[in-house]
């Protein structure tokens, strides 16, 4: 299971982001009295596609897919030299597969640890700590390959390629940009490198902001993210976290006020997915209806050794219905009747939306 890293400067709503994505009740954050444990949580999905799947098979389980994450503590300027929390800042977004970067344009009586409400000095701030703390990894790492006793090709090959990382990162450019070979990837696969990692922008609003679509340097957040392909969301975290409380119908006619047709918090969750290039795909059933996600480009043998490891080993088949062709003819007789029910091999590749059920020997 994936896992995305909540981060951003101190007090900008990162807590609120993590509580609304894993469901908890609790406001306050830990993080305020100075403690630097990393908050964990797992966040479910929800996929109107499961609520109709369900809806249809009536199983007695169902179940969303979800995301494992992690609420690190706020970074200050010069995280990376270990100030502030900087060492927890680091550590927690190292272990995580993306990044969530909450930023703050709310206004509050509580002052920004900047002085003034600026996203996109925020969002180059952190981006900033993060180039830094590459920089001095790969420093760190081409001295020890200096000092090493034994020098063999692979090691002059994997002190060139740093050098060239080295040189990359100091001219102010992420390593997600940094031009590599295939022949030079497994020089690579052991390190783990802060501005590789896939990031959401997410900019937390008031409801006075949000509403309008009006906050400081809005215009050049967009402009910044647009030329690096980053999605961007903006919410109102304090206000979703309220309308998460509500039942059905009051949640509805505020989502309404606020001109959303799905909690922003929920789009979040799926921009998280296709920021590591996830899809889902779907098995079904009077036991459960189910969501599993997976990397986009996996097989129909490899999809069914997630679901168990004996599927994979004695697949035969699998029988696939697409999501979006099931939904438009209503039932499974009436897709069937249109012939819209595939037989595919172990190297059919899965879509996002395909239900799958796997025929096996074993």
């Amino acid at each position: 299971m994936p896992t995305y890293g909540i981060i951003g400067l101190p007090m900008v709503g990162k807590t609120t982001v993590f509580n609304l994505l894993t469901g908890t009740r609790k406001e306050t954050s830990k993080f305020f009295s100075g403690k630097t444990e990393l908050n964990l949580g797992s966040a479910v999905i929800r996929d109107r596609r499961i609520d109709f799947l369900a809806n249809l098979y009536k199983p007695r389980k169902t179940t969303y897919a979800q995301l494992e994450l992690v609420d690190v503590p706020g970074l200050v300027r010069g995280a990376s030299a270990g100030l502030g929390v900087g060492n927890a800042f680091l550590e927690g977004i190292r272990q995580s597969d993306a990044l969530v970067h909450v930023v703050r344009a709310f206004k509050s009586d509580l002052e920004h640890v900047e002085g003034s409400i600026d996203p996109l000095r925020d969002v180059l701030t952190v981006t900033y700590e993060l180039l830094m703390a590459d920089i001095a990894f790969v420093d760190k790492r081409l001295s020890r390959l200096a000092d090493s006793k034994k020098r063999t090709a692979q090691t002059e090959a994997e002190m060139r390629l740093l050098g060239r990382v080295l040189t990359h990162l100091e001219s102010e450019q992420p390593f997600s940009t940094f031009a590599i070979v295939p022949e030079e990837e497994k020089l690579l696969l052991s390190y783990t490198f802060l501005t590789g990692k896939p990031q959401i922008l997410v900019v937390n609003l008031d409801d006075e902001q949000f509403v309008d679509a009006c906050y400081p340097h809005r215009d050049e957040l967009h402009l910044y993210a647009s030329e690096r392909g980053l999605p961007l969301i903006e919410m109102s975290a304090n206000t979703e976290m309220e309308v998460s409380e509500l039942d059905g119908a009051e949640r509805a006619e505020f989502l309404t006020e606020l001109k959303l047709d799905v909690p922003s918090i929920d789009r979040l969750a799926h921009a998280s997915c296709q920021a590591l290039g996830l899809i889902s795909f779907f098995t079904v059933g009077e036991d459960e209806v189910r969501a599993w996600t997976v990397r986009q480009g996996i097989s129909a043998k490899q999809a069914a050794g997630k679901i168990h490891s004996d599927l994979e080993r004695g697949f035969i088949r699998a029988e696939v219905m697409r999501y979006h062709e099931l939904e438009a003819c209503g039932s499974v007789p009436k897709l069937k009747e249109k012939g819209l029910v595939s037989l595919e091999g172990k190297d059919y590749v899965v879509n996002d939306g395909d239900i799958l059920n796997i025929r096996f020997n074993v």
